[in-house]
């Protein structure tokens, strides 16, 4: 599985192919394609990322503890 930061770079990848002159139809439909299954991805970890700052709990002493997420 690809990383995020390789999913958010085939992303800008693509955008700049799609923003081409003259791109045929057939590819723009692919690229598309293509991108849509991206930003899920891309979506999916950050979703990941956004869970495991919000177990983070300060103690009354300000020490930061993360609850296990088990994945």
């Amino acid at each position: 599985m690809a990383t995020f930061e390789e999913v958010l770079a085939r992303l800008e990848a693509i955008v700049e192919e799609m923003s081409g002159e003259e791109l045929p139809l057939d590819r723009a439909l692919a690229l598309f394609e293509e991108g849509i299954e991206h930003l899920r991805l891309a979506t999916h970890e950050l979703g990941r990322a956004e869970a495991a700052v919000k177990v983070l709990a300060e103690r009354a002493n300000g020490v930061l503890e993360a609850a296990d997420l088990g994945g």
